[in-house]
């Protein structure tokens, strides 16, 4: 089974949606459920993990009806404030949702580059694991020693890396990225998505073999059991399309076996996401 473990929906709002720039205008419309349904048949994608793109609860409970009438969406990633006084209520009332897997903040649009250790946000990263829930990372590389402090923390606590941690691959910067990205990856229960690699890259001309060095490393960090591929679609067609995207990992990948293609194609997000 192959499943799409990033990607996104959104009826297109040019002040919520500030950050598709000019350089993304191709990606300024509404995007949803029939329109992503005809790319996975033409792909053979069996499902999906849909991941917040706005910060509101309101975001949240958008996906979860998209969840509730389209079954091949098998689990959300929302958004709530996890700094909130009121935090514990709150996870106590979504936890009735069986496609509510977890939560992410975006974390890369903080200023503070010490956000994920703040004590306000520490509480409530504390009570995902009662409730069964996972946490994404959505950070930028030079966030990466905070994340290595932040997992340390919890490590009971199921995280997943969106995107490798958004590399600089447009501008070959490499070293930094790969040295915290080992140390992140020596924490067992920290997973990786291998996803939104192209728009990392220059748009318009990237290759295959400008990224794989990126997705080499990771795959030594992690090992095929902690990798889950994603599309980042629809922000992926900003630098090409789903065949290409898809493509990318799949090649990339094709030189190991059958079952640890499997895993990173689909099983891993099952498992970390109790699809």
């Amino acid at each position: 089974m192959i499943i799409d473990s990033h990607q996104h929906f959104w009826h297109y709002e040019p002040i919520k949606h500030a950050w598709i720039d000019d350089d993304m205008a191709v990606i300024r419309k509404d995007f949803m459920p029939s329109d992503l349904e005809r790319v996975y048949k033409e792909h053979g994608i069996d499902g999906c993990v849909a991941v917040q793109a706005d910060q509101t609860l309101a975001e949240t409970d958008f996906l979860l009806k998209l969840a509730s009438e389209n079954s091949f969406i098998k689990g959300v990633v929302g958004w709530v404030d996890l700094r909130s006084n009121t935090i514990e209520p709150i996870l106590e009332s979504y936890n009735q949702h069986e496609k509510l897997k977890g939560f992410r903040h975006v974390v890369q649009g903080e200023a503070d580059h010490n956000f994920l250790i703040r004590p306000n946000f520490l509480i409530g990263i504390s009570l995902l694991q009662r409730f069964d829930f996972t946490y994404d990372i959505l950070i930028f590389p030079h966030q990466l020693g905070a994340v290595l402090e932040f997992v340390k923390q919890f490590p009971n606590q199921r995280f997943v890396i969106d995107h490798i941690a958004k590399p600089y691959i447009k501008d070959g910067f490499y070293d930094g990225w790969a040295v915290l990205m080992k140390e992140v990856a020596k924490h067992e229960n920290v997973s990786c998505k291998i996803s939104g690699m192209v728009t990392e890259a220059d748009y318009k001309l990237w290759t295959p073999e400008q990224i794989h060095p990126y997705m080499e490393l990771v795959l030594e960090a992690f090992g095929s059991k902690r990798l889950m591929f994603g599309s980042d679609w629809p922000v992926c067609l900003v630098a090409g399309n789903y065949s290409k995207v898809k493509n990318l990992v799949t090649h990339f990948i094709s030189d190991l076996s059958s079952n640890e293609q499997n895993d990173i194609m689909g099983i891993n997000a099952i498992n970390f996401y109790n699809l």
